[in-house]
């Protein structure tokens, strides 16, 4: 049985509504500029006190490619946190950062990893 604390409970709903809300802003923001269509948001991680929440992306270009579109992505920073203070009830709307999600690119590397090796034909000893 997992004992979770009810702070850690509340952590992980709230970053789940995070992670919902902003991919729906993202979606929104991203339609009519190609640049952006090409990163989509991954995950999301609030900062212990949390007053911060980073929002990962992922691009299949690379961490090079995200960085020449981050500068894009932060013009939406004050919209996004508007309308998160709008969707979600809270005293305080957190700050957003915007990063590069290399541990999705890892991720993606050891499922790959799998199932190459689950396809392979069993050899018999």
């Amino acid at each position: 049985m997992i004992n979770r604390s009810a702070s850690a409970i509340k952590r992980s709903q709230k970053e789940s509504l995070l992670l919902r809300t902003i991919s729906q802003l993202y979606h929104q923001a991203s339609r009519d500029d190609v640049d952006l269509q090409k990163a989509y948001v991954t995950r999301v991680q609030l900062s212990p006190s949390k007053t911060l929440c980073t929002v990962f992306f992922y691009m299949a270009e690379g961490k090079e490619a995200f960085k020449s579109i981050v500068s894009k992505i932060a013009l939406y920073k004050p919209s996004m946190r508007k309308a998160l203070a709008h969707e979600i009830n809270g005293r305080y709307t957190c700050e957003l950062a915007f990063r590069f999600d290399e541990q999705f690119e890892k991720t993606e590397r050891i499922e790959r990893l799998i199932d190459s090796l689950a396809t392979e034909p069993k050899t018999a000893d």
